[in-house]
């Protein structure tokens, strides 16, 4: 089975299984408060569909079907679902019905409470999700974590750090004067909000004073160097046979030694190095003769069987790349590992959907700007995020994360989104008066504009990044 197969048949079901159960939250909020739902649809059916209760074979086989009050049904673009609620203006913009006078059974017959709950049903659903797959996670797997004090050789720290007072070496262990927990990539979003850094520095306790504004996620994130990194020696863990490592008789354990005649103590030195070359490559006077002469590279390296070091001169690959595959020092070090019953595995999972949650928050707000903006991606994106091969940990993760970022998304005040729909619930509870009809189907317009245009910048981005 192809690789793209794989990773669109996940994305399928993650995206099925969400837009169901966030459809649901409206559905199941609607039927509570007896208001009548016209519709419940997986994907969009504009013009047809490709499955509903009322067609004429279903109804045939399920006679009950046919006078249901709701018509349930798949559509043909997977790009959402909707629920169709009597009285409501939304998507679909059909005001036919509000020209008639309110029915009880209606979502405009209803009190401003009782269709805000209506309204943020799928919110709360999604995160509903999320926190019981991450609980599920935790009762089936537990939870791996690896101090930061167990990473015994330290971070390698990049200018930028170096400048504010970190050290090769240094261990952070605790912000704020709060311990971290463990090593993970969330380190460099709170790292941005700390005011204080404490690192073990040769045993002994340094803080490091952050700039008071904070510092930039974006820029954290893109920096290369990377602002840190745990140190790792330059072993090679394995090696492309014919590649141009393998060529040159570079083995597996093998530890590269010099780079051009630059000595490498650890892989950030290495990288240091190759970046060096990507700049030279990126001026504008670069020819293609030069590109070619940058691909060269000699290196001193000592294979574990050798009792002395060996020299040559290899010629990276088209990408620049030498064909081998880091050793993991992370794998070196000791994993804590914390098992869950059925009622620790709660408060565990409900802590973990938590910090996610405020996570992903936190960095939306990245999205307004340049280098954010650049970052949207579309459903070609999110397929990407899943592996090569059927994973059900990592597809289970992987679902929750984005159900919860589907329930920030659908939370935001824009126009057409469940958020807007509060906006204006919101406008009604303060003032009294529900806003009209007009504005209600402008405010619908702008939404769409707005969404339109967010798909387009996401799918624009995507492929901007398959054609670099």
């Amino acid at each position: 089975m192809s690789v793209i197969l794989i990773k669109t048949l996940q994305l399928l079901l993650c995206l099925s299984l969400l837009i169901v159960l966030h459809e649901g939250g409206h559905f199941g909020f609607a039927k509570l408060f007896k208001v009548r739902v016209e519709k419940f649809f997986m994907f969009f059916d504009y013009k047809f569909h490709l499955f509903s209760t009322r067609d004429n074979w279903f109804t045939r086989l399920f006679p009950r079907f046919k006078n249901n009050e709701t018509e349930y049904g798949i559509g043909w673009i997977p790009l959402g679902g909707y629920v169709k609620i009597a009285g409501m203006v939304d998507e679909s913009l059909d005001t036919e019905q509000l020209q008639q006078p309110a029915k009880p059974d209606e979502f405009r017959s209803q009190k401003v409470w009782k269709r805000f709950f209506i309204m943020v049903g799928g919110v709360l659903m999604n995160l509903i999700t999320a926190f019981v797959i991450y609980c599920g996670i935790m009762y089936s797997q537990g939870e791996d974590r690896l101090p930061m004090r167990n990473i015994k050789q330290g971070f390698a720290f990049n200018q930028e750090a170096q400048a504010l007072g970190f050290r090769n070496g240094d261990i952070p262990i605790r912000f704020d004067g709060e311990e971290i927990e463990g090593w993970s990539g969330a380190i460099r979003q709170d790292l941005c909000k700390a005011r204080t850094v404490t690192v073990l520095r040769q045993g002994q306790e340094v803080d490091i004073t952050m700039p008071e504004d904070g510092m930039n996620l974006i820029d954290i994130i893109y920096m290369q160097p990377p602002f840190l990194v745990p140190i790792s020696p330059t072993l090679v863990d394995s090696v492309l046979p014919e590649g141009p490592a393998g060529r040159a008789g570079i083995q597996a354990e093998s530890r590269l030694l010099a780079v051009d005649g630059t000595p490498v103590v650890n892989w950030t030195d290495y990288d240091s190095l190759y970046l060096r070359k990507q700049d030279v490559l990126a001026l504008k006077s670069c020819t293609h003769a030069d590109s070619l002469r940058m691909r060269n590279m000699t290196l001193v390296f000592q294979n574990p069987s050798a009792e002395t070091p060996d020299t040559v001169t290899i010629q990276l690959d088209d990408n620049y790349m030498m064909g081998i595959v880091r050793h993991n020092v992370l794998a070196d070090y000791e994993i804590v590992h914390t098992d869950y019953n059925l009622l620790t595995c709660i408060p565990a999972g409900l802590k973990y959907g938590w910090e996610t949650l405020v996570a992903y928050i936190d960095q939306f707000r990245y999205v307004a700007t340049l280098q954010g903006a650049k970052e949207v991606g579309s459903f070609i994106a999110i397929g990407n995020l899943f592996p090569d091969s059927w994973n059900w940990l990592r597809f289970w993760m992987l679902t929750a994360f984005i159900s919860i970022a589907l329930a920030v998304m659908n939370i935001l005040p824009i126009p057409g989104l469940d958020g807007g729909h509060v906006v204006m619930l919101i406008y009604e509870a303060i003032t009294g008066h529900e806003p009209s009809e007009k504005v209600m189907v402008w405010f619908e317009y702008i939404g769409m504009a707005i969404i339109i245009g967010l798909m387009l910048l996401a799918f624009g981005n995507d492929i901007r990044r398959f054609l670099l």
